[in-house]
């Protein structure tokens, strides 16, 4: 199917609705941009642009007829496809032993609108990790996904420098693009997108509304507000395990865990057994974890980790490195919430400039 122009997005999102799909995406609450339920185009931010940079986010007014001049916000897509917080099982003691119950979840067919080609790409991260587990794969199959091309990028963004881009390629069913004048390109990336959009009001794309679009998310590739070193990451990260530069950033980190928290790619969960008073019923709790907590290495002699300056230093060095190992790709989109959202300011790129400057340094076990 050929582009098409779309003149609004409510013809788009009545048609998600036939299709009995709950439409997530962004909107304005509490002065930032949230992902959540939404009911139509008009609770998506329009007017509204974003002001990022390291420890610093804030909205300021834009044009009224644009939706996505925003850039990522504290919250990403990992929250719906991989929640925070979610009871695995629960137990009750009976006459004869106990009765143990699964808790699966109820089907929720979602449309997640509004997805970056950084969070899209984060979404694959997350599908290579998480895939083959049974609730995750069960809650990626009932998802539609409309992409949004960027046509702005924000002060923290480097998802170029990062192997990426700001135009969606994969792993979409409808792209859109904004254009100057409040109306979408779209595209479709899957069957099911492109039936979508035959059902909809439509004027097919011209080959200059091709162009334009496409030029607006080139010149976007152009205006990234930070980058990565132009080095091999997993051999600079393995070649500076004992450089000076994890201790400078010690003394700045507070080991809130707040960058993986907003990151859209860390995983990482810890599993809590609760019973009631009467010791009757049981139930077992999965919770994000950070690896920035002192306890997320804690064996019985302790802490494997128990240095902010190695806290850090594992984070960095397996989401730009042993990443790759582990899942062949970078653990790192560019999306540049852990430089926002950072209270102290911390800035991923910055420390790896640094590192990058200092020559390799030897491979000593410093926890």
């Amino acid at each position: 199917m050929a582009p098409v122009v779309l003149s609004r997005l409510d013809d788009l999102f009545a048609a998600l609705r036939q299709d009995g799909l709950t439409v997530i995406g962004p909107t304005v609450r509490g002065h930032a941009i949230v992902l959540t339920e939404i009911g139509g185009a008009a609770d998506l931010p329009y007017g509204w642009r974003t002001e990022v940079e390291a420890g610093i986010y804030r909205l300021l007014p834009g044009d009224e007829r644009l939706a996505f001049t925003h850039t990522s916000g504290p919250q990403s897509w990992k929250q719906v496809l991989h929640p925070p917080r979610q009871r695995l099982w629960s137990a009750d003691r009976s006459a004869d032993g106990f009765t143990v119950a699964d808790e699966p979840e109820p089907p929720r067919r979602l449309a997640l609108f509004g997805v970056r080609p950084c969070d899209l790409r984060a979404i694959g991260v997350l599908d290579h990790v998480l895939g083959d587990g049974g609730r995750y794969a069960a809650r990626r199959a009932e998802v539609l996904i409309v992409a949004v091309n960027c046509t702005e990028p924000g002060g923290a963004c480097f998802c170029v420098s990062a192997g990426g881009g700001p135009g969606a390629d994969t792993g979409y069913d409808i792209a859109l693009t904004e254009r100057s004048d409040g109306t979408y390109l779209a595209s479709g990336g899957t069957a099911d997108g492109e039936a979508l959009l035959a059902r909809i009001p439509a004027t097919p794309a011209s080959a200059d509304d091709i162009r334009s679009a496409e030029r607006a998310v080139e010149s976007a590739a152009t205006r990234m507000g930070r980058t990565l070193p132009e080095a091999d990451l997993r051999t600079l990260l393995a070649g500076h395990r004992a450089d000076p530069q994890w201790d400078d950033v010690a003394q700045r980190c507070l080991t809130c865990g707040n960058c993986t928290m907003v990151c859209p790619t860390c995983f990482c969960t810890s599993v809590t057994d609760t019973t009631d008073l009467t010791g009757d019923h049981a139930e077992r709790w999965e919770s994000w974890e950070s690896c920035f907590d002192l306890e997320f290495t804690s064996l019985h002699g302790g802490p494997v980790r128990e240095s902010n300056a190695g806290r850090y230093r594992h984070w960095l060095t397996h989401k730009f490195g042993t990443w790759h190992d582990q899942f062949g790709e970078s653990g790192c989109v560019g999306c540049g919430r852990c430089i926002a959202w950072c209270p102290v300011g911390i800035d991923v790129t910055a420390e790896l400039h640094a590192l990058n400057a200092h020559p390799p340094t030897p491979a000593e076990d410093t926890p």
